[in-house]
């Protein structure tokens, strides 16, 4: 029997996960940013924010930022890491790293860009100290491979941060239920033109582990100590690998 993943709800190839995944996102680019406003009110950019707060990063810092979409972290962590860091967006999808990379230049701002898979990183090893992923990594087909990899490039005294919706607290579960099957497809379909790439969105966030779970997936890929913090009554968590 084939290897089998989940895209959503559906069981299907890791091949099939990364074509229909690529769909997804050449699908919203261009409307991802309003999307990402909508649907969270806004909340999104304070969730960005208590990352970089925790990242460490500093003046002088190196910081690869992965699935990192049209470019808000890394923005952040460019203006923390200031001129003598150095910041590299990259997105295995290359309508969104083009979105990105364009909306960096809109506010003058200058990053490397890198079209690379988070399981896959042509970087070399202990090479930044700071990686990042928020909102990409329930997405990846190989989510062991790409926490492996992101330990791989991070430098003892670095950390890596995982940005992400999660497990909401259960007296919530039913009202954030309604909200993720009824209004997101909705909003979707007017604002995007697709309501099928929300609705897996939503299924996705269901699919993905548990704070806990990916926890000790994070220990498994080789991080010295793991810490999570959850946003929103566990709508989102950050976790936070740290390397000695």
């Amino acid at each position: 029997m084939s290897e089998q993943t989940h895209f959503g709800y559906q069981n299907v190839t890791p091949d099939e996960k990364t074509r229909r995944v690529r769909g997804v996102f050449d699908s919203v680019a261009g409307k991802y940013d309003v999307m990402n406003d909508l649907m969270s009110g806004g909340l999104h950019r304070l969730w960005k924010r208590f990352a970089l707060a925790v990242s460490g990063v500093r003046a002088g810092s190196r910081v690869l930022d992965l699935a990192g979409g049209t470019g808000d972290l890394a923005r952040l962590f460019a203006e923390r890491a200031g001129p003598t860091g150095r910041v590299i967006l990259t997105d295995i999808n290359r309508a969104m790293l083009t979105t990105g990379r364009d909306k960096l230049l809109d506010r003058g701002v200058v990053l490397p860009v890198v079209q690379c898979s988070a399981e896959a990183l042509p970087f070399a090893p202990r090479a930044f100290d700071c990686v990042s992923i928020a909102f990409g990594l329930r997405n990846v087909t190989r989510k062991d491979l790409a926490l492996a990899e992101m330990r791989r490039v991070t430098r003892p005294g670095g950390l890596a941060l995982v940005l992400e919706f999660s497990k909401v607290a259960t007296p919530l579960a039913p009202a954030y239920d309604w909200y993720s099957f009824n209004v997101l497809p909705r909003l979707g379909r007017m604002i995007a033109g697709d309501a099928d790439s929300y609705r897996y969105l939503a299924e996705s966030i269901r699919m993905h582990p548990d704070q806990e779970t990916l926890k000790g997936m994070m220990v498994a890929a080789g991080f010295d100590r793991v810490d999570y913090y959850n946003l929103a009554a566990g709508v989102v968590a950050v976790h936070v690998g740290r390397v000695y």
